[in-house]
């Protein structure tokens, strides 16, 4: 014997699970294998997590900050390990790519220290994945956290002289061709427009709005406390909470008295049931009501006039959502499911007539961080046709002298004054003409609304979603 002692070989060890990153991992597959949205999906997974008593407070904040950050960066971080991997992005499983890209973000998206980042991403990954696929994500994230996300989007973004759209697009996370249409939306200028797209990628406020008649933000403030609650910036009926405000805890919530909503929407609820009208205001229309925050916003100011809501839906599931947004409304409504395009009602019945159509949902990008990666630019020719027919049935569904307001979440022109314009120009229907009103007065105490009469909100701007509001009057 050389007298030489060998050393113990390393005993097995066991994976440490690590819930809260199991949970993100398990949002992500979610969101990858259903097409699920990260905040649909998401909140039943915090819930169930608290009420076994794996999770508090801390934890679900990490949870969603991981599930939303990676959903939020993942084409610059796919760029990132792209350089670091040994084949196309392609060929890389996708439930790896998803563990890759949660310590991707880790590393360069929050302070948690490299050290930690690593080590929590491999054991996810023998937890996931098994101890093979393990060691190739601590070969990748090794490299990538050999620079700070800065010094990566130097060596991934092309310089902006020589592609200015993807040079933004990598830097703030955004697709090549939405870049490109948030610019034409905004009328060009650099600045506006990263200011725009930095504001894509933050966190919004949770808004609620007070339901007029049935809550009010007073109450709200009340409930939540001053020193986490603040009134709206822009509508009468929206108070803002502190980050970490838990809106299912309240009673005017639960109660259905109140309930989560952007300001955005709100203002456009508010600014269609003030416009000006001729004659009777007895019967209002919400011809694409779910999943029904609006109609029960409208329901609650029509409630106040004596007037009526009839609220539409097509899918039956999302009705069943608008009525029990609605459920509870002192005034007369009713809720149906049935399609816009081909209306049960007769022609003139209603005096103002809502038509929030189907869109991309680019206005809602920070909201729905994935739906940036998932939209492709031939869906905007999927809704064309069928925001066109709604807007000239909501224009055929309002009598003479009553008003139409179109709503889209969304900035592209193509989803926006581009609809309304081809509408009028085609003049709505073989016997139908409009005017349009000036939105802008409907929205008082509202900066930076542009030349009208039409009216695009901005998150960077308003702090809102980037709705889109045109105002109709039928004039024959």
């Amino acid at each position: 014997m050389s007298g030489q002692s060998r050393r113990p070989s390393k005993p097995y060890r066991r994976p440490r699970k690590d819930p809260v990153r199991i949970l993100a991992f398990e949002a992500l597959r979610a969101v990858d294998e259903r097409d699920a949205y990260a905040n649909l999906v998401l909140p039943p997974m915090l819930r169930k997590a608290r009420e076994t008593g794996d999770f508090d407070g801390r934890d679900a904040a990490l949870a969603t900050e991981l599930v939303y950050g990676t959903l939020r960066w993942q084409g610059t971080y796919d760029a990132i390990i792209a350089r670091c991997v040994d084949r196309p992005l392609r060929e890389v499983d996708p439930p790896v790519l998803d563990v890759l890209s949660l310590g991707a973000h880790q590393l360069l998206g929050t302070r948690i220290p490299t050290h930690a980042a690593v080590s929590a991403s491999v054991e996810l990954a023998r937890v996931v994945l098994g101890d093979g696929r393990a060691k190739f994500v601590n070969a990748v994230l090794r490299k990538i956290a050999a620079d700070d996300l800065n010094g990566w989007l130097e060596r991934v973004a092309p310089e902006y002289d020589d592609d200015p759209e993807e040079h933004l697009g990598i830097v703030h996370a955004h697709p090549r061709w939405v870049v490109s249409a948030l610019w034409d939306s905004l009328g060009g200028g650099r600045a506006g427009l990263e200011d725009l797209l930095a504001a894509d990628n933050e966190r919004p406020e949770v808004t609620l709005v007070a339901r007029p008649g049935r809550s009010t933000p007073e109450e709200l403030i009340e409930a939540v406390g001053e020193e986490s609650a603040l009134p709206g910036r822009w509508s009468p009926y929206a108070v803002r909470l502190a980050e970490g405000g838990e809106p299912g805890a309240l009673d005017a919530v639960r109660e259905g008295r109140a309930g989560v909503q952007d300001e955005g929407s709100q203002l456009v609820a508010v600014a269609l049931a003030n416009a000006p009208l001729e004659g009777a205001d007895r019967t209002w229309l919400d011809g694409c009501a779910g999943p029904g925050g609006k109609a029960a916003l409208l329901g609650a100011l029509a409630a106040q006039r004596g007037a009526r809501l009839l609220a539409s839906e097509k899918q039956p599931h999302r009705a069943r959502l608008v009525a029990r947004s609605l459920a509870g409304n002192p005034g007369p409504y009713e809720v149906i499911a049935a399609d816009g395009t081909r209306p049960p009602w007769r022609p003139g019945s209603f005096d103002r007539v809502l038509m929030d159509v189907p869109c991309t949902g680019l206005g809602a990008l920070r909201r729905r961080p994935e739906a940036r990666w998932r939209r492709r630019p031939e869906d905007l020719e999927g809704f064309a046709p069928l925001q066109r027919e709604l807007l000239r049935q909501a224009l055929l569904s309002v009598r003479v002298g009553g008003v139409v307001g179109y709503a889209t979440c969304s900035p592209h022109l193509a989803e926006t004054r581009a609809v309304v314009e081809d509408v009028l120009k085609a003049r709505g229907g073989a016997d139908v003409t409009a005017e349009w009103i000036d939105a802008r007065p409907l929205l008082p105490g509202v900066p930076a609304l542009g030349d009208g009469p039409d009216v695009q909100l901005w998150p960077h701007l308003h702090g809102t979603d980037a709705m889109y509001l045109a105002l109709l009057r039928r004039t024959a």
